[in-house]
């Protein structure tokens, strides 16, 4: 175990100090901009007290670590401070949203099958009585604004590590990314500093590529979604799903137990990472906040990390993210005795250079790095496995329960923190937030329209195929390999020809388990609209939920038992209005959380995705909301496809078709408001899940789609594209409430809570009684002529497109839109 001593920091060198205790206001300002601490007022004020009670000035690391504890993407203060909101003429006071909403919904439900919520590094859920499923899902924004390719990369190692941290360690089985771009051939003038959004594509996708290929991750579930309001701050969602012990879902930190870190040196880069994140883009921001990833490091970390796992050798772990050892020791030194503790002798970390300063040891963000909680007498075992795997390790100090995180270099005191303080100090400053709803458009003028655009449906059609949130996927997935580890048994590409959009991946993790005999799986599908929530975001929410959960029961998942994950990419919280859209659609979490019964269990937030020009102009994203979902298979012999499977066979739709396109994809073609977003009826429609689920698993269902992206038409010829084997459809039998009259509405209302369904004759009587009570009608038939017909409430023809054509629209929109660019264009070199 080399060590190498830095360079000494004036500021951490004794009696060097901030002139902080006196400092008036404008100069703490002026302190905060220059050192990159992302604080605000109330909480230079706060740290100011506590070093004047003190009667001391903090060194350079203990304010570093202080920031980067309380920042934004660590203490998610836009969610648990204070706020007083005001909707309409009605004010009141939330004391902590995140507690109040989201969390509130997993506290009522009590599922016990939910093993750890919101206390690890991931969400634990029960796979089986032995085996535990571990998922988390994490965005890495802002470091893909400046460097795709590495952003990315380092996202994907990072929600690696957050599995590989949860209780004593889960070994990943399936990766998912999900992504929100602007349009890949933007045409308009962007400011310097800001990729072409193209650029920005490319090097995303090879970076979740590349980092999940190298380390034998399948890549197997995600989402695409674009539009121009992501130009300046691109949106990645990166999760991981891991299997682990029932046993090893907790963890324990004892005084005197080592505290020990594995795997990468410590470099430069990645310093300020967690603050980075918690606070606005502009053309100044820098490139060295962005991490270097190395799969192969990881990897190799991976494998260790599981042996001494098994072998009894840790009692704790954690991954070194946001903030660096600074974060890891910090947060595990709380678990320490009863009053939490650490001392650190800094000078033993493994460094990749000697000019480090003591600060930026303590604070670096390198990647590939855990830290252990070790019993002294098992060091030696955890030596040996270190060194067969090629591990680099160290021992930095030991916990204690001195209530007190203390750091030194050789010999010398850098930091004295009581934990209280760092943990809880920080102050909970009072936010406004406001709500006004947008007026709707007229309900005269959108009939209008669509009476008009009759006779343009196929048109419509084609042109909603071809839209990038909706087109072929097949560029991206291609790149990514789902099949490593042989556990992918309903994959991203489905069909006759390998290439339908899947609803939902499921997996089995066979290799694990090591029983062949064993068929339980596991399916993760994704639920998100931005257009929804620029009209509503309690509506967004609620259609996100439901598009999950929906997505799940199209495969054949037991959706009683789903598990959910929230994650909130948003603007500026200090924006009351933007502040009053997350507290609706926080909501509409928890009450589509409590209806259908299906808990949250892990989540993260993303705050300060805006762009500020050379102006001062400000560019803000819409607030986004992404659902993650994951439920057990019981069988996975019976999960089911979308493709259509054979000619002659009924086809049923589930649920009723309202007039609801606002946001809808018909809303984007036409150019005009169509309407208030879809509302989710989420007690009856979770009833309808329960019975879609439960058929599906008893083998009555050949194939189910939902027609949660673009309506009734889309799903149609979805399937029918995918199975190569089309249908005729007669809109006049299609359920549908009052008002609804007009073939447009019925063909692409976005109407949630329905799916299209393939039954075969001689199961349609189990069907139907299973089914029982479901809103249900059969509209159609499958049939051999490559043609999808449609007919409508006149029995005339509306539609008559044939397969080899829609398959064109479909397919070909992104290597259009990529003109032939490798997906490496993005790699840095």
């Amino acid at each position: 175990m080399k060590t190498e001593t830095p360079r000494q920091d004036p500021t951490d060198a004794p009696g060097a100090e901030f002139a902080l205790r006196d400092s008036g206001p404008e100069e703490l300002g002026r302190l905060n901009s220059r050192f990159g601490w992302s604080l605000d007022a109330h909480e230079l004020k706060a740290v100011q007290d506590h070093f004047r009670s003190l009667r001391r000035e903090p060194t350079r690391a203990e304010i570093e670590s202080i920031a980067q504890t309380w920042s934004e993407h660590c203490k998610h203060k836009s969610f648990t401070s204070p706020i007083c909101y005001q909707e309409g003429k009605t004010t009141r006071r939330i004391k902590n949203l995140l507690s109040e909403t989201v969390m509130e919904a997993t506290r009522k439900l009590k599922k016990p099958w939910c093993l750890s919520v919101f206390e690890d590094n991931a969400g634990v859920v029960a796979f089986d009585k032995k085996w535990a499923l571990a998922y988390k899902v994490e965005t890495h924004n802002h470091p893909c604004v400046l460097e795709p390719y590495g952003g990315a990369e380092t996202g994907v190692g990072g929600v690696v590590r957050d599995v590989l941290g949860v209780g004593l360690g889960a070994k990943p089985v399936l990766n998912t990314d999900v992504f929100c771009f602007c349009p890949p051939d933007y045409a308009k003038p962007l400011p310097e500093g800001i990729l072409h959004p193209r650029r920005t594509m490319t090097g995303v996708v090879a970076g979740v590529r590349d980092y999940g290929n190298r380390m034998g991750i399948p890549t197997a579930a995600g989402a695409l979604w674009f539009d121009e309001a992501f130009r300046f701050n691109p949106l990645v969602f990166v999760g991981t799903v891991g299997l682990m012990p029932v046993s090893a879902v907790r963890k324990k930190v004892l005084p005197r137990d080592l505290i020990v870190a594995i795997g990468g040196r410590t470099g430069r880069d990645g310093i300020h990472g967690a603050t980075f994140s918690s606070a606005a883009i502009d053309e100044s921001s820098s490139i060295a906040a962005v991490q270097i990833g190395h799969a192969i490091q990881e990897k190799r970390v991976l494998d260790a990390l599981l042996r001494s796992r098994d072998a009894g050798l840790f009692r704790a772990v954690t991954d070194c993210g946001a903030g660096g050892f600074s974060s890891a020791v910090g947060e595990m030194a709380e678990r320490s005795g009863s009053k939490g503790g650490a001392r650190v002798e800094l000078d033993r970390a493994l460094l990749k250079t000697t000019d480090l300063e003591p600060w930026e040891i303590w604070l670096s963000e390198s990647q590939e790095r855990m830290v252990l909680a070790v019993p002294p007498e098992n060091l030696p075992a955890l030596s040996v496995i270190m060194e067969r795997e090629g591990v680099e390790f160290c021992v930095l100090g030991e916990f204690t329960d001195s209530g007190r995180l203390e750091v030194a270099i050789a010999g010398r005191p850098i930091v004295d923190l009581d934990l209280a303080f760092l943990h809880k100090g920080l102050p909970r400053r009072e936010r406004r937030a406001v709500w006004n709803p947008p007026a709707p458009a007229k309900a005269s003028a959108r009939k209008t329209d669509r009476a008009l655009h009759r006779s343009r449906c196929p048109e419509i059609l084609h042109w909603i195929l071809s839209h990038p949130n909706v087109c072929s996927r097949e560029w991206i997935i291609r790149q990514y390999d789902h099949e490593v580890q042989a556990g992918t048994v309903i994959k991203p590409l489905q069909g006759l020809h390998h290439d339908g959009p899947g609803d939902a991946c499921v997996m089995w993790p066979m290799a694990i388990t090591g029983d062949p005999e064993y068929f339980r799986g596991f399916a993760v599908a994704h639920g998100l609209n931005p257009a929804f929530g620029k009209l509503d975001p309690y509506a967004m929410a609620m259609a996100c939920v439901d598009e999950a959960l929906g997505n799940l029961a199209c495969v054949g998942a037991d959706v009683t038992h789903a598990a959910l994950l929230d994650n909130f990419c948003w603007g500026d919280p200090e924006d009351p209005a933007a502040l009053g859209a997350l507290v609706r659609a926080a909501q509409g979490c928890r009450d589509a959380a409590l209806a259908f019964q299906a808990p949250f269990i892990s989540g993260k937030d993303s705050f300060h995705n805006v762009f500020t020009d050379e102006k001062g102009k400000k560019t803000s994203i819409p607030g986004t909301l992404l659902i993650s979902a994951i439920a057990p298979v019981p069988d996975i012999r019976q999960a089911l496809t979308m493709d259509v499977k054979a000619p002659g066979n009924h086809i049923y739709l589930m649920g009723w078709t309202s007039d609801e396109l606002g946001g809808s994809l018909y809303e984007a073609w036409s150019g005009q408001p169509a309407g208030n977003a879809p509302l989710v009826e989420p007690h009856s429609a979770r009833e309808a899940l329960w019975s879609l689920s439960a058929a599906a698993q008893k083998g009555l269902i050949a194939t189910a789609h939902n027609l949660s992206e673009g309506g009734l038409a889309v799903a149609a010829a979805e399937m029918a594209i995918a199975g190569d084997i089309s249908m005729h459809i007669d809109l006049d039998e299609v359920l549908r409430t009052k008002g609804v009259a007009d073939p447009v509405t019925i063909l692409f209302s976005e109407s949630p809570s329905r799916f299209l369904l393939e039954i075969a004759p001689d199961k349609e009587r189990a069907f139907l009684q299973a089914m029982k009570g479901v809103p249900l009608a059969r509209i159609g038939a499958t049939i051999a002529n490559p043609v999808l017909r449609v007919t409508g409430l006149d029995g005339c023809p509306i539609i008559e497109e044939s397969l080899h054509d829609l398959r064109h629209s479909w397919r070909e929109t992104l290597p259009r839109l990529l003109d032939g660019v490798p997906c490496d264009d993005g790699r840095r070199s």
